[in-house]
């Protein structure tokens, strides 16, 4: 996958700039200067499809067109900057900047506590450079990487961020490249990794003129978006370049650490060799070159265990994947819901089978699906699955946009930050969850045309049906809806929320200091459901350590005559505790455990054990 030079413009110091732009079907080629002097640069085209020139006099402040075929005028695919938003001009960027990271080389993804935030609303100004204030508070919580949604150059300045149209171009209003670079930059001064989204099944429907510069679409498949790109047919290769660059952008020029790769399921692709399997090769040679730990992260709902498997057997070659499953059988117990794919869920069976192997279906008959779905995972090390109670789309993607701290007692609150940070997975925290943030995660976008947002209205109403929720939903393209997904950070400070801070920041806390608990290893863990209790009994070791986890998703306190094995227990940290306003020391300090013993268990609560060397 290696290219002599990049796509795009490339500014080479000196008011010198070259530029690249594949356009296989046309005949003429021009890059039109509209500031600060205008003037009109005809490109050279080669055997490939491809336009080049090197010209003198261009700075790097200066805005431009690809006029093509001598009619229409577009900004570049590979736009670098689009200071004017989508349909404007794009911009010849300096990617100068001064990094001091020198002797960051990344963590290992072992040590990734992920923290989820969507650079919009996590702030009230909404911008890269306002969340460098928070990332001491990020420390203090124990959060070792941050993620951020998407912020490729989408239209308007509000959108989730997954209707990007310029995938090299970062978001004018969050702080274009260098506000992003300088993010990065002070992240990893802290010891903080970045974990960026990025989405290449599909690219927004505002603003997106690549069809207009050669076969990147097809219409042999659709996607929920529309036209699939064309990454198995004619003239692919070069589409596959497109976005393989991009990735590779992502990680040198921006120091990313790793991409999650947003609804690989969506990416429609029939080749002996895939876009991500090659995708995954590019990454990793250039991770060999850059000498640091980089990382691929694929989100899909395919439960499909070749994403992490290694390439030599027939694998993707991924780092690690999200697991959808985890989430769906947790939530069901927590809430009970049971409409759209939560219909699946609902045993304290299933979250066993979840903590014990990753997937919940393996190859089962998914009702909601009504095929067989998944496949097995229970030899994936637990290092490669990426778990949660929230995240952008669990929450988003409800009918009221509403987070698990406004249906669910403040004891679920507890016990699902207990099932997925002392989980052996990679635990990932959407942003506010740790206080308990009330404000609503809707989906919002900022389009400027009438039939589109007329469409994006009726889209959401259509994909809520299978969940039978009613009323209606928050219109995504008024201002007002995006304004109410602004988190409100002072309530951390405030009553029940200071202590659930505080009891995130234990919990994390425990997980990286207890051997037992920072070991990610599901070999040494044993795992079994109480259906009739609905309790998950986790016991795991490590050498001669030894930990036991008690979870109750019982609405009742569950009286237990045999929860662990014999031998003194001590108690390391109880959810009912006083201290994290509970009823109070129901389960004792120490627990002497000769044969049988009769421990209580308040109602959805959970109590970490150790036992005595």
């Amino acid at each position: 996958m290696s290219r002599d030079i990049t796509l795009g413009a490339t500014y080479l110091g000196h008011d010198r700039t070259r530029f690249l732009v594949w356009a296989p079907f046309l005949k003429q080629v021009e890059v039109h200067i509209v500031g600060p002097r205008e003037q009109i640069i005809p490109l050279d085209k080669n055997s490939r499809g491809y336009w080049e020139k090197t010209t003198d006099g261009i700075t790097s402040e200066s805005q431009y067109f690809y006029r093509l075929d001598g009619d229409s005028e577009y900004p570049d695919p590979a736009s670098r900057f689009q200071p004017q938003g989508v349909h404007g001009p794009s911009q010849v960027v300096d990617t100068h900047f001064s990094w001091e990271d020198e002797r960051w080389s990344g963590l290992p993804l072992q040590d990734y506590i992920i923290y989820e935030l969507h650079t919009g609303t996590f702030t009230p100004e909404g911008t890269f450079d306002a969340i460098i204030g928070y990332l001491d508070g990020l420390k203090e919580l124990g959060i070792t990487a941050i993620e951020l949604m998407p912020v490729a150059q989408f239209s308007g300045n509000r959108n989730w961020g997954y209707d990007g149209v310029y995938p090299y171009a970062v978001q004018y209003s969050y702080g274009g490249p260098d506000g992003l670079k300088r993010l990065v930059n002070t992240c990893h001064r802290k010891g903080l990794a970045v974990v960026l989204d990025v989405v290449y099944n599909h690219l927004g429907p505002e603003g997106n003129y690549l069809a207009n510069f050669g076969p990147y679409f097809t219409d042999r498949y659709h996607t929920p978006w529309g036209t699939a790109i064309n990454f198995d047919g004619a003239y692919s290769d070069e589409v596959r370049r497109f976005f393989i660059e991009n990735a590779l952008y992502w990680i040198t020029e921006f120091h990313i650490d790793a991409l999650r790769l947003d609804a690989l399921h969506a990416i429609l692709d029939i080749s002996a060799h895939t876009f991500i399997q090659e995708l995954a090769a590019s990454v990793h040679e250039q991770v060999e070159k850059l000498h640091r730990h980089i990382f691929l992260i694929g989100e899909s709902t395919a439960n499909d265990s070749r994403l992490v498997r290694v390439q030599e057997t027939g694998g993707y070659g991924l780092d690690a994947q999200w697991n959808d499953d985890f989430h769906h059988a947790l939530h069901v117990l927590l809430t009970g819901e049971k409409t759209g794919y939560y219909e699946d869920f609902g045993t304290v069976r299933q979250m066993a089978k979840a903590y014990r192997e990753g997937f919940v279906y393996s190859g089962e008959y998914s009702p909601y699906r009504k095929h067989q779905h998944g496949t097995s995972s229970i030899d994936i090390p637990a290092h490669r699955f990426v778990v949660f109670s929230q995240n952008h789309d669990q929450v988003g993607n409800r009918a009221r946009s509403d987070r698990l701290s406004q249906i669910v007692s403040f004891g679920s609150l507890k016990l699902a930050a207990g099932v997925v940070i002392l989980s052996p997975f990679l635990p990932l925290v959407f942003m506010g969850e740790e206080y308990g943030e009330t404000a609503p995660f809707p989906y919002f976008v900022s389009h400027s045309v009438p039939d589109l947002i007329e469409a994006v209205r009726k889209g959401r109403r259509e994909e809520f049906s299978a969940f039978e929720w009613q009323g209606e939903i928050p219109d995504p393209q008024d201002e007002a809806t995006f304004f109410t997904a602004r988190l409100n950070c002072e309530l951390r400070n405030k009553e029940q929320h200071r202590v659930l801070y505080d009891f995130y920041r234990e919990l994390i806390r425990l997980r990286k200091e207890n051997p037992v608990l920072a070991s990610l290893n599901k070999d040494n863990m044993e795992v079994e459901g109480d259906e009739n209790n609905k309790m998950l009994y986790v016991r795991r070791w490590k050498e001669n350590r030894e930990v036991a986890i008690l979870y109750n998703f019982n609405d009742n306190a569950v009286k237990l005559h045999q929860p662990i094995p014999a031998g003194e227990w001590h108690k390391i940290l109880d959810s009912n505790d006083a201290q994290w306003l509970g009823d109070g020391d129901i389960v004792p300090d120490k627990i002497n455990y000769t044969g049988e013993i009769d421990l209580t268990m308040e109602p959805k609560s959970f109590v970490l054990l150790e036992k005595e060397s």
